[in-house]
């Protein structure tokens, strides 16, 4: 068994548990409002515009041992770059003032997770952040495209308000790939456990940002939002 189908084994108890949070079995389902939408985008937004800055910091803290990563890392950067951009202008398409998302703070559950994606690349083995890359790509790979034709049809938006969704699930598809083959070359008994151990913290902290979506935590959050639509 490769390091990657072992990661996925590994995983399929937090992956059911992240599929079955109903906010995300109603957006599949279409089931949506437009202000939850915003709200998603607002919070994808928040946790987003830190996805480089930390490849970055992965990058410069990498062991000797590991520096044939830096290529692959150089690489991811510069596709990950603009990617907050998208959301900004998706959001520009729903009527919202994207300058108030800039300027504004991310809810609770999206601070928390983004500061736990710190702690592990300043704090612990930083190869464990790739722990991160999987629940996002991996979720984003096999739900961002279905919930996006889902949601498009029942809100009747623009295709210029799905540009983040759409564009970040082909391109996580390949990321993926790209991704198995990286894990397969890290060390099983050193790196490996360090990327399980932040996946399944990372599978509950976003887990708990769509939980918030649902139960309404990020309302006080983005009223300004609701009132610039």
């Amino acid at each position: 068994m490769t390091n990657a189908e072992w990661l996925i084994q590994s995983m399929a108890p937090e992956r059911e548990m992240f599929r079955s949070i109903p906010v995300i079995k109603r957006a599949l389902a279409g089931d949506v409002t437009c202000t939850l939408y915003i709200d998603f985008l607002t919070q994808a937004y928040h946790h987003v515009r830190h996805t480089v800055p930390l490849l970055m910091g992965l990058g410069a803290r990498l062991e000797p041992r590991l520096r044939w990563l830096q290529e692959h890392l150089v690489h991811y950067v510069e596709e990950e770059l603009g990617h907050d951009e998208w959301i900004l202008s998706d959001l520009q398409a729903l009527g919202v003032d994207s300058s108030i998302v800039r300027a504004g703070t991310p809810s609770s559950p999206t601070d928390a997770m983004v500061a736990y994606a710190y702690d592990v690349v300043m704090r612990r083995n930083p190869v464990g952040f790739l722990g991160m890359v999987h629940v996002l790509e991996g979720a984003s790979a096999s739900l961002a495209l279905s919930a996006a034709d889902a949601i498009q049809r029942s809100l009747a938006l623009p295709s210029q308000a799905m540009t983040y969704l759409r564009s970040h699930g082909h391109l996580d598809q390949r990321h993926v790939e790209d991704f198995a083959a990286i894990v397969d070359r890290l060390d099983r008994s050193v790196d490996m456990p360090a990327i399980v151990s932040c996946a399944r913290v990372i599978y509950w902290l976003y887990g708990n940002i769509f939980r918030g979506l649902d139960e309404g935590q990020t309302n006080a959050v983005n009223e300004p939002l609701r009132r610039s639509a």
